[in-house]
């Protein structure tokens, strides 16, 4: 097996891992407003799911990186772009994740504290969950759009994939990516709703047949060698 072959089963492998681990991150307890004593009740399922987030922040910084030597040799400029968006946008994941360890101590407090003054854990609350939802839907997602747009563009001019997944991937960036998270931060649509899941739809499917592709045919390098 070559070493292209063994990058495209590589990359197909971390994307459908990719998908598993944002779908079983997906925390109701932390999501759910008004709910410190919960949180504190589910620390341990907590964790596993934020642990989850870390492994995905590890899949978006490890697929740019496996790809590097591939891709710089079609778009270095854009090669070095996707890997540095990708850099910034698992910062961002990184930072979400600290916000849900705040959280969990936010909830063990208020559990301590008995019954307390119910406004004050709450005002800290809203402000956590608030930073919380515009880093992880609004800015993370923007930032890991203009690295995915660059990498559908690498695809799209190398030919290594077929040019229609390439289109697709383009207009589900668009769409899932940037469209989605400008109207959750304008408040014209709320997180986890029918219009925000049909508008996230296009990009799970797409990773979906990708990461197929990816494992059954591989990558079309035209015969260019990798070091």
């Amino acid at each position: 097996m070559d070493l292209i072959r063994k990058k495209s089963i590589i990359v197909g492998v971390l994307l459908m891992l990719n998908i598993a681990a944002g779908i079983l991150s997906i925390d109701p307890v932390i999501d759910d407003p008004g709910n410190l004593g919960n949180i504190s009740i589910n620390a341990k399922p907590i964790l596993i799911r934020a642990f989850l987030q870390f492994i995905l922040a590890l899949i978006y910084a490890g697929i740019p990186i496996i790809l590097y030597s591939l891709f710089k040799k079609f778009n270095n400029g854009l090669t070095i772009g996707f890997l540095l968006f990708r850099i910034i946008s698992v910062v961002f994941i990184f930072i979400g994740w600290l916000s849900i360890l705040l959280l969990l101590e936010l909830g063990q407090e208020f559990v301590k504290a008995g019954s307390p003054d119910i406004s004050h854990f709450q005002t800290l609350d809203n402000l956590i969950r608030s930073g919380r939802d515009l880093i992880n839907h609004v800015a993370m997602p923007l930032i890991l759009s203009v690295g995915n747009i660059m990498f559908y563009s690498i695809l799209y001019q190398s030919k290594l994939v077929p040019r229609w997944l390439s289109i697709w991937g383009l207009f589900a960036t668009v769409l899932s990516g940037i469209f989605a998270s400008i109207l959750l931060m304008f408040g014209i649509i709320d997180i986890i709703t029918p219009t925000y899941i049909a508008l996230a739809f296009p990009t799970a499917l797409l990773e979906i047949v990708l990461a197929i592709w990816l494992l059954v045919k591989g990558f079309k390098p035209n015969q260019i060698s990798i070091k």
